[in-house]
Order: C-alpha cells, then sequence, then structure tokens
C-alpha cells in the first residue's frame, strides 16, 4: 500500500488513497499505521476519497482508531496533497468532512504552496450538540476534576473543544486526560490550555481526544481563539497563535472562522503491515 506522510506544525499524519472503497477496516488500519513502534508512526490517518458533494473527500481517524469529525491541520495537509499531487488543479476547491464541507484556498509563492487557507465553519457553545451531560451551556465555569479546579469553556469547533487559560497557573498537558474522559462530556473532549501573551498572540498547548498530547492542533487553535476574543482577552482581526509544533493565524469574521498556516510533505513510501 503506497502512502504519503505529512504534517502541520509537528501534527503529523499518513495519507492515503482510496478512491476505489478497497480499504474495508479502516480503524484497524489506522491504529496498525499510526503505531511509532510497531507501524509508520503519526497522530492519525487520512484518506483521500473522491465525493459526490464536494470537489473532494476527507476521512480521518485517530491513531487509536476512534473517528474524527474534522482536523484543522489534516486538512490544512490534505489541501497540498490533492493540489500538488493534480488531484484538483483549482487554487479554490471544496472538501467533504464529517463537519460538513470546507473551503480550501492555497497560498502560493512564486509557484509553490507557502500557507493553506482553510473556511473552519462556526464555533456552536449549545451543550446539546457538543455534547455536555446535563448543561445547556460551559462558558467561563468552574469545574472539579479529580480534586482540581479549572476554569472552562467548551464549544463545538467541528468537534468538541475544552478552553482552559493559564490565568493563576500553568498546567501540565497530560492533565488533559481526565478532563477528556469527564462524564460531563458525553463523546469525551478536546482540552487546551491557553496563556494570552498580548492582544494578538496566545500559546495553545493541547490533549487531543483520541490522539494525546500533540505539538498542534488546528481545530483547537481555532477554538481557543474564538473563546479568547468572545472573553475579551485578544483584539478582532488576525490572531497568532503559537502551538509546541509551529504557529498558526487565526482570524474570526462574521461568516465564520478562517485558520491559515503551512503544512509539508515528510516522505512517501509502501507499507506491508497486515490487518
Amino acid at each position: 500500500m503506497d502512502f504519503y506522510k505529512m504534517h502541520g506544525a509537528g501534527n503529523d499524519f499518513i495519507f492515503i488513497e482510496d478512491f476505489n472503497h478497497e480499504v474495508k477496516d479502516e480503524c484497524k488500519l489506522a491504529q496498525k499505521l499510526c503505531d511509532r513502534h510497531f507501524g509508520i508512526g503519526a497522530d492519525g490517518l487520512v484518506i483521500v476519497r473522491k465525493s459526490d458533494k464536494a470537489d473532494s473527500k476527507m476521512t480521518i481517524i485517530n491513531s487509536d482508531g476512534s473517528r474524527a469529525n474534522m482536523c484543522g491541520n489534516a486538512i490544512r495537509c490534505f489541501g497540498k496533497y490533492v493540489y500538488e499531487n493534480k488531484i484538483i488543479d483549482n487554487t479554490k476547491f471544496s472538501v467533504e468532512t464529517g463537519d460538513g464541507i470546507k473551503e480550501i484556498e492555497i497560498i502560493l509563492n512564486e509557484n509553490i504552496v507557502e500557507y493553506i487557507r482553510v473556511y473552519m465553519g462556526k464555533p456552536c457553545y449549545n451543550g446539546e450538540y457538543i455534547p455536555l451531560n446535563g448543561k445547556d451551556k460551559l462558558i467561563n465555569c468552574e469545574v472539579n476534576v479529580d480534586n482540581k479546579s479549572y476554569n472552562m469553556t467548551t464549544l463545538l469547533m467541528g468537534v468538541p473543544h475544552t478552553v482552559i487559560f493559564e490565568t493563576n497557573r500553568e498546567y501540565d498537558v497530560k492533565e488533559g486526560l481526565k478532563i477528556e474522559k469527564f462524564n460531563l462530556f458525553k463523546e469525551g473532549t478536546n482540552v487546551n490550555f491557553v496563556k494570552v501573551n498580548d492582544k494578538n498572540h496566545i500559546r495553545v498547548n493541547t490533549w487531543e481526544r483520541g490522539a494525546g498530547a500533540t505539538l498542534a492542533c488546528g481545530t483547537g487553535c481555532c477554538a481557543s481563539v474564538v473563546v479568547a476574543k468572545d472573553l475579551g482577552y485578544v483584539d478582532d482581526g488576525k490572531i497568532f497563535v503559537k502551538a509546541p509544533g509551529g504557529e498558526l493565524i487565526i482570524e474570526v469574521l462574521d461568516d465564520g472562522v478562517y485558520m491559515s498556516g503551512p503544512a509539508q510533505f515528510v516522505c512517501k513510501g509502501q507499507s506491508y503491515l497486515v490487518i
């Protein structure tokens, strides 16, 4: 099986093509391929497929075999992949995801892909859609998890995200494990620990549901900027978000959230793993 490996700000993915729907047990395949000791190693598996709703279709599965509706870093890599492999010729195109249709724009510099800009959709604080157990909303609320108190805001940004600001102390990103599985969240949650550096710059460390601590999370960076803006921590306009693996640019506009950032090919090869 031919594969490519890519990363977006250190969040790494294995890409395979499946235009004829030959991949059957894709969740088990993701677990095998993403294993960093017995496989290729990655945070997730991305499958490139045809779509009858958009110009292309992205299926993403986390390293633990769970499905993800959306991933910001993965979709930037996806945009670069389909453009540079000439699956799509235009610099603006649509991608079908588990979170609906996303619009992508390829930003070129002397015919080389410099950035990928993605329309990420609109955030949602409605507890029914996140979904939450027993709460209509969770905005800047104190929640006790394993005898520790956190001020949490949770929203749906393609996938559930909980945002915690480091106003009084710094947090270990591994604290996200118990928060991810806390019974308040029906389907678990991604957890973002955010430090506001100034009105235009924040730092985000993310514990990803199904993948653990990652070097960057695109939807997490978007969610963090949305909450920071709504709570008055940052200004309007472009917000520069520093993750351990690199920097993303997030814009919250009237029609929704836009994310811009790089994507890189790492290698290509053939896998002989059997499932």
